[in-house]
C-alpha cells in the first residue's frame, strides 16, 4: 500500500497550483501515480467500523493579520473537499471565525476598575454569507458546487477582535449556538466530527469573569483551561474517537514567518493538541502555504475515521 500521506499531499497538489505559486507543470517523484487511491483505508480497519460521515468545522481566524492566509485557504481548498468528495464519504463542512465577544473589569492606578467590552465576533455562528449562495450553514457533499461555496465563505474578513478564541468559539459552536438554534441540524451523531483551527496566534480563550490590574493584559493568564475544551468534546461526542482536530498555526517556540507574515507560538493549541493525543496534529502556519497542514488533516481524519467507535 502506498503511503497514505504521499497520496494525499500529491492529491492536494495535482489539483493546481498554491496563492503565490507558478501553474508550472512538473513531473517526477511528486507525480501523481495513475492509480493512486486518496483516503485510503488503513490496513488494520475493518469495513463494519468505518466511518460513512464527516462533518467538519473550520473555526478561522479573522483578526487583521490574516487576509493573505484566508486567500490561501480558499485557494487550496477545492483539492482537499476533491479529496473527501472522492472517499465517498457524506461529509459537510462550515466556517466560524475566531472571533468572540468579551467584557471584563480593569482596575485603575486611583482605584476602583471600568468595565471594557470587546464586540463583533461571531460567537460560534457557522457563517452563511448571502454571496455564497449557501442554502443553510454549512455545505453538503450534494450542493451544486461545494468548492466554491466555501471559498467564498472562507473569506472572513480581517476586522474581528484582536484576541483570538478559537478554542471558545468552536465550543460555542457546538454548546451555545446549538442550544439557541442557531446552528442546529449540522451536527450528524453517527459522523466523525473534524476540527480544524486556523491562526497565527496564540489561543486567548476566557469564559469566566475576570478583574485584570492596571498593567495587565487579558490574554496573560486569565485563559479557561485547555483540557476543559478537550473534555467538551469528549462529552459532546460521547468519544474520543468520535472527533479529531487539526491545528495549523505558530509552532514555537519562537515566532515563525512566511510569505503570509509573521506567526506566534500558539502554545495553548499545541497543549489542546497534545491533550487529544492521536486524533490531533499540529501543522506550520508558516510552511509556505496550507497544502502541507491541509494534507496533515486529511490524513489524521481517514485515520480517524478507519477507529470510528460504532454507534449504539
Amino acid at each position: 500500500m502506498r503511503n497514505r500521506s504521499f497520496v494525499l499531499v500529491s492529491l492536494i497538489a495535482a489539483c493546481g497550483p498554491t496563492a503565490g505559486q507558478s501553474g508550472d507543470d512538473t513531473s517526477g517523484d511528486d507525480a501523481v501515480e495513475p492509480d493512486a487511491q486518496p483516503w485510503v483505508q488503513g490496513p488494520d480497519a475493518t469495513p463494519s467500523a468505518r466511518c460513512e460521515k464527516i462533518d467538519l468545522l473550520f473555526v478561522i481566524d479573522n483578526s487583521g493579520s490574516m487576509g493573505e492566509e484566508q486567500t490561501n485557504l480558499a485557494t487550496n481548498f477545492p483539492a482537499f473537499i476533491d479529496v473527501i468528495a472522492a472517499s465517498g464519504l457524506d461529509y459537510r463542512v462550515a466556517v466560524t471565525t475566531s472571533g468572540v465577544d468579551y467584557t471584563y473589569q480593569q482596575q485603575l492606578p486611583i482605584g476602583g476598575s471600568i468595565p471594557t467590552s470587546i464586540d463583533g465576533g461571531d460567537n460560534g455562528a457557522m457563517l452563511q454569507p448571502s454571496a455564497c449562495a449557501m442554502t443553510h450553514r454549512w455545505i453538503d457533499a450534494t450542493d451544486a458546487d461545494p468548492a466554491a461555496a466555501f471559498s467564498c465563505a472562507a473569506g472572513v474578513g480581517t476586522d474581528g477582535p484582536s484576541d483570538e478564541m478559537p478554542l471558545a468559539a468552536m465550543r460555542a459552536a457546538f454548546d451555545d449556538r446549538m442550544l439557541d438554534g442557531t446552528n442546529a441540524g449540522f451536527r450528524r451523531p453517527d459522523a466523525l466530527l473534524g476540527v480544524i483551527l486556523l491562526t497565527d496566534e496564540n489561543d486567548c480563550s476566557y469564559e469566566q469573569s475576570v478583574t485584570l490590574s492596571f498593567a495587565q493584559t487579558l490574554c496573560e493568564s486569565q485563559m479557561e483551561a485547555v483540557s476543559s475544551y478537550v473534555g467538551f468534546l469528549d462529552t459532546y461526542t460521547g468519544d474520543r474517537g468520535r472527533w479529531a482536530t487539526a491545528v495549523i498555526a505558530g509552532p514555537g517556540p519562537d515566532a515563525c514567518s512566511s510569505t503570509f507574515g509573521s506567526a506566534d507560538y500558539a502554545q495553548r493549541l499545541d497543549e489542546f493538541v497534545t491533550m487529544t493525543g492521536t486524533n490531533a496534529v499540529f501543522s506550520s502556519i508558516c510552511d509556505g502555504d496550507l497544502t502541507t497542514g491541509l494534507a496533515a488533516a486529511l490524513e489524521l481524519f481517514s485515520a480517524a475515521c478507519d477507529d470510528f467507535p460504532p454507534i449504539d
